[in-house]
């Protein structure tokens, strides 16, 4: 929801690299989409390749998930919510976060700037996140007359449900000291600290010892029944919103406003007297 900063797309045309570092040990999985890291459907197909040959990677102890740029993520693209695209938007972005959930690794993700919307949502999929002191944390859909199915499913049991409902039913943001504090978060890093770097230390020190298929029995251990729930909550909210929301006069109308760049008239308001 914030201003996109001027930042080019990648010049070979992709949006998602995936470097194998220190022996291939670590699996670095960089969004580098451009303005805002907007995910899009190409970006999202990006993601869940990334993904998954990180996981097909024997030697790999963990992930990390980072971004270029000064923000992680404004979130997913809000032209592929309309009608037309939604249904399509929709399957295809829950598909790649169970790709993320599935992951048969440790999976760290490293923030800075703004992490909104479908942002935060993958940020989620990760079973530690490290931020920057600058870092926002936000589900801005609720203003937009939609809501969140991934959050939905995936904040709760990280930061109880009472401040998971701030955030999704407010449409507010937290500073990554006040996500630090409702456990969103678990590793602060100093100003002129990078949040990668962290990571990718902890993940040294926690993994890189350890032996790499054992890791990856104890992590399907670990995060199977997260990830199978997860599928099945996301496959009913994924209706629900279908059903409900979509093709709601309000869900058009708030759609459209952010697009045309103005206040949403909603449809109770415009009955009132």
């Amino acid at each position: 929801m914030s201003p996109p900063e001027d930042r080019p797309a990648p010049p070979d045309g992709r949006s998602v690299r995936l470097a194998f570092e220190e022996g291939r040990k670590l699996a670095r999985v960089t969004l580098d989409a451009g303005k805002g890291n907007v995910i899009g459907a190409a970006v999202t197909e990006e993601l869940r390749a990334a993904f998954a040959e990180a996981a097909a990677e024997p030697m790999a102890r963990a992930v990390l998930l980072q971004a270029a740029g000064p923000h992680f993520s404004f979130g997913a693209s809000v032209e592929e919510h309309r009608p037309p695209e939604v249904r399509a938007m929709l399957a295809r972005f829950h598909a790649m976060l169970g790709t993320v959930l599935a992951t048969p690794l440790p999976v760290l993700a490293a923030v800075r700037g703004q992490c909104l919307g479908g942002g935060l949502e993958l940020a989620l999929c990760a079973g530690r996140i490290f931020a920057h002191p600058g870092a926002k944390f936000g589900q801005p859909e609720v203003k937009l007359a939609v809501f969140a199915p991934a959050a939905s499913v995936l904040l709760p049991p990280r930061v109880g449900q009472a401040a998971a409902e701030l955030l999704l039913l407010s449409g507010k943001s937290w500073t990554a000291a006040e996500a630090l504090r409702a456990g969103l978060v678990e590793d602060l890093c100093g100003e002129e600290e990078d949040p990668a770097s962290r990571a990718a230390a902890f993940a040294r020190e926690s993994f890189f010892a350890l032996s790499p298929a054992s890791l990856r029995v104890a992590t399907r251990a670990a995060r199977g029944e997260l990830a199978g729930e997860a599928a099945a909550r996301l496959a009913q909210l994924e209706r629900l919103y279908l059903d409900e929301v979509a093709e709601s006069a309000d869900g058009r109308e708030g759609i459209a406003a952010f697009l045309e760049k103005r206040p949403a008239r909603w449809a109770a308001d415009r009955g009132a007297v």
